[in-house]
């Protein structure tokens, strides 16, 4: 072989090998960043949506259109929204697929709905009317495509103000000739009324802690481990334990499958809390909590202003846990 012939098959051949080389090193290496990405997943963040309450808050002559909710949640950032029921304008198949659209081409999740119904009452009619409504609300939300709906027990009704009520820390008398054993047979024989709805419909209920029978998480883990269904879990209202309400809070994150987070920026309504979300977040996060951390903003500044900055404190915290 000549030289010419020689040098040019050497220059083939280091080619070749350089170029097998190569593919293995890279093989290698895609192998190892696999190896790395199993070992360590990116790390996943609660989505935070924002009730359409935070931009109303009852306040007079100020309640918003859901639809207006809808887009000013998507402006400021938002993953998702919970729609509190009786903001509705109204309960018309087309109107709930309007809304459903609405969210859909502003990039949002229509994530929770917020309900009010009330079992604690020694009148069977009543209690079936509530019933009835919780069975329409569950309907409606199949309807807008919503996961799950927040659901109370209701109180006594024997504090007829809920500013007096708010006054006396939640706290109310029973109804004269009763007490609180009556009132949990009605809400859970209430409760299972509704579960078979629950279920064909795909919503999953979820107890608050709101007052009445459910003002403590010790009432409201009795309702849900009695009735033991897996259409009815908790929703956590983190402002809604007055009181001490870190250990409040954990006793109820297993059954957890979603969250109410209060702010209360220009002094609270009715009330103010001093939530720590850093800890609150890191506390979900050890029971594996992965759900909506939907914001309820709750205090007398301008929502326009206080509501972004609520979203930002939320993100912090929980991307942070």
């Amino acid at each position: 072989m000549d030289r010419r012939r020689f040098s040019k098959v050497l220059v083939v051949g280091s080619a070749i090998t350089g170029t097998t080389m190569l593919r293995r090193a890279s093989a290698q290496t895609t192998q190892e960043e696999v190896a790395t990405s199993s070992a360590s997943p990116p790390l996943r963040r609660n989505p935070i949506a924002v009730s359409t309450y935070s931009f109303w808050r009852f306040k007079k002559d100020s309640k918003l259109s859901i639809e207006r909710c809808i887009d000013e949640a998507a402006r400021m950032g938002f993953d998702g929204v919970e729609i509190l029921h009786i903001q509705m304008e109204s309960e018309e198949p087309g109107y709930l697929q309007r809304l459903k659209q609405r969210a859909f081409v502003n990039g949002l999740d229509l994530c929770g709905f917020s309900t009010h119904q009330g079992f604690v009452s020694p009148d069977e009619e009543k209690r079936q009317q509530n019933i009835d409504k919780t069975i329409k609300t569950i309907e409606l939300a199949y309807q807008l495509g919503i996961p799950t709906m927040r659901v109370n027990t209701g109180r006594w009704g024997t504090t007829k103000s809920f500013d007096a009520l708010m006054a006396n820390r939640g706290i109310e008398p029973t109804l004269p000739g009763y007490d609180d054993e009556d009132g949990f047979k009605w809400v859970i024989d209430s409760l299972e009324k509704c579960l078979p709805t629950a279920e064909k419909c795909g919503v999953t209920l979820g107890l608050e802690n709101h007052w009445g029978l459910g003002r403590t998480p010790e009432g409201v883990l009795r309702i849900v481990n009695a009735i033991d269904s897996p259409w009815l879990q908790c929703t956590l209202d983190t402002g809604n334990f007055l009181e001490d309400p870190y250990d409040k809070l954990e006793q109820m994150a297993p059954k957890t499958v979603f969250v109410q987070a209060k702010t209360y920026y220009g002094g609270g309504l009715w009330y103010e809390l001093d939530l720590d979300y850093p800890r609150i977040a890191k506390m979900l996060k050890k029971h594996n909590y992965g759900g909506y951390i939907s914001l309820e903003f709750e205090g007398e500044a301008d929502w326009q202003k206080a509501i972004p900055k609520s979203l930002a404190l939320l993100r912090d915290a929980f991307v942070a846990s």
